[in-house]
């Protein structure tokens, strides 16, 4: 244990996800030997995080305009929705160069023991550009829905839990990303080959 701000900025930093407290005392000690200036642009990129980025209005993803680069680019194909569970895997998607339609970020997966439940995901949303009654003028024929959760239980759960409500809408076609991801693995840490062979052999949920 270190005193005063040095083991508070350990402590601060051991909170953050993948950061062991090993890996959060190295990186205290190199802050603490940084130049100011450095210090100084770390904290503004911070700061910006919070006063300058926003959600994009359409897909939930992180923006800094009302919507996203995918939801404002019209040769993108507004019929295909592909589902993902967080902002990340937007970009583990766009990564392989296979999918060209929009997206629908749910903000997390279903997890009960979490106290997460359907109404702490996007899931309203997600009815509602279905039924052409969301912020995108546009988005009037979506005849696909690609469910991109993890393969982990709470991503199966979430995937399951969706594809009894996208039922409902007729002439809607459901699918589900293919055999070649892990189960108990995350999008964000599968490899570009591996994705995009995913999504080019998603299949239909009965």
């Amino acid at each position: 244990m270190f005193e005063g701000p040095v083991q508070d900025l350990i402590d601060e930093l051991g909170r953050l996800p993948g950061i062991g407290p090993k890996s959060a005392q190295r990186i205290a000690f190199h802050l603490l030997a940084a130049d100011r200036a450095d210090i100084q642009r770390l904290q503004d990129a911070l700061q910006k995080i919070k006063d300058g980025v926003r959600f994009c209005e359409v897909c939930g993803t992180v923006s800094e305009k009302e919507r996203c680069r995918v939801c404002a680019d019209p040769r993108r194909d507004p019929t295909v929705l592909c589902v993902v569970e967080e902002p990340k895997d937007v970009l583990a998607v766009e990564r392989t160069g296979e999918f060209n339609g929009r997206y629908h970020v749910l903000g997390g997966a279903l997890d009960p023991l979490a106290g997460v439940g359907p109404d702490a995901l996007r899931i309203r949303e997600l009815l509602a550009r279905l039924g052409g009654t969301g912020p995108a003028s546009d988005e009037t024929g979506i005849t696909e829905v690609i469910i991109a959760t993890d393969p982990n239980t709470e991503g199966e759960a979430t995937a399951s839990y969706l594809v009894r409500l996208l039922r409902e809408f007729p002439g809607l076609t459901i699918t589900r990303l293919a055999s070649g991801l892990p189960m108990g693995g995350d999008l964000e840490f599968a490899d570009e080959l591996t994705l995009g062979r995913a999504l080019s052999g998603r299949r239909a949920l009965d």
